[in-house]
């Protein structure tokens, strides 16, 4: 299913997105979310592709699940859900900041180490009692500490440099493109800074799903296995109370999925069927659902994903619309189902 020989590096070109879904009001479509979208069967190959999905991207914060394995692999002992939080955009609830607090104690370090971005929680709830509070930006509440606070207590395992990890060019940095090429089957594009100011590696979003289903189908015990457990056992570490992904993961048995920023979602099952989105304009009210229906179009009963089909338009406090994916995503008749 998968070769031992690395694919070239994906074209940085401008992407040739399809529309992905319709913003429909009043039984006419106002407006057209733009974007790609991949399906892999369980024996990896396409299944369905919309826009383009082997230009370069950046994955944002989906790429959490593979810097962990990245770790995993290069000692962290990290299990659970310390492991979960690793590979998480955390709310920045209270149990959040307490499972970095506690990585870093491990780690003999504190927050003073971190060189991720000082921010308010993500969770608007949490941010608003944040603020109410008179609680300044910290790192801690980044949603990124703890891959940040993992990232520093990998360092010190290996015996590798805490004030530079961030750079490209340090040795854990190296290790996730390493394990990132390994995992996608391609050359990394090119390398940028994310949000939180870690390395943030160019892929295509086809080789993100390969990715994923790579991690969710690993055999038990495996570096790749451990983070998928953590990250489906602990679905609320890895993102938060009430997020979409952390509900999808509880709605649809075995499923891994990540999103990140910019409109970008991965999903994968444990036979290896995986889908991966990228909504062009980064709009959630389309990530969802398309990454709903993309997973019923890979075979998950759509009973499971109910929830996840958009919110409604209103129009006057009523509903008179809804995002809907396009019709090439709808489920194909007498497909297997999750």
């Amino acid at each position: 299913m998968y070769s031992s020989s690395l694919a070239d590096a994906p074209l940085v070109r401008e992407p040739v997105h399809a529309p992905v879904a319709h913003l429909i009001r009043g039984g006419i479509v106002e407006g057209i979310h733009y974007g790609s979208v991949v399906v892999l069967g369980a024996d990896g190959e396409v299944r369905l592709q919309i826009g383009d999905i082997e230009a370069a991207f950046y994955p944002r914060s989906a790429l959490k699940p593979v810097q962990a394995v990245a770790m995993a692999r290069a000692g962290l002992p990290l299990d659970g859900e310390l492991l979960s939080l690793t590979a998480a955009s955390h709310s920045g609830e209270e149990r959040h900041l307490a499972g970095a607090r506690r990585i870093l104690d491990l780690a003999g370090l504190t927050e003073d180490h971190l060189r991720n971005v000082p921010d308010l929680p993500f969770d608007p709830v949490v941010r608003d009692a944040w603020v109410r509070e008179g609680r300044l930006p910290s790192r801690l509440a980044q949603n990124c500490s703890g891959k940040h606070a993992a990232m520093l207590y990998t360092c010190m395992l290996n015996g590798w440099s805490l004030e530079d990890y961030l750079d490209p060019g340090h040795p854990l940095q190296q290790a996730v493109a390493e394990i990132l090429e390994d995992l996608t089957g391609q050359r990394i594009a090119g390398v940028t800074v994310d949000g939180c100011g870690a390395p943030l590696f160019s892929i295509s979003l086809h080789g993100l799903a390969r990715a994923t289903a790579r991690i969710a189908t690993a055999a038990p015990g495996t570096p790749e296995a451990r983070v998928a457990d953590a990250m489906r056992e602990h679905a609320e570490m890895a993102s938060g109370s009430g997020r979409d992904v952390a509900t999808m993961m509880r709605a649809v048995p075995g499923l891994l999925t990540k999103d990140g920023f910019e409109g970008v979602q991965v999903a994968a099952l444990a036979d290896g069927r995986a889908v991966a989105v990228k909504i062009a304009d980064g709009a959630n009210r389309a990530r969802v659902p398309v990454a709903a229906a993309a997973l019923a179009r890979a075979g998950v009963d759509p009973e499971l994903l109910t929830e996840f089909a958009g919110e409604p338009l209103l129009g006057g406090g009523e509903p008179v619309g809804c995002v809907r994916p396009v019709r090439s995503l709808e489920p194909v008749v007498g497909s297997a189902h999750a």
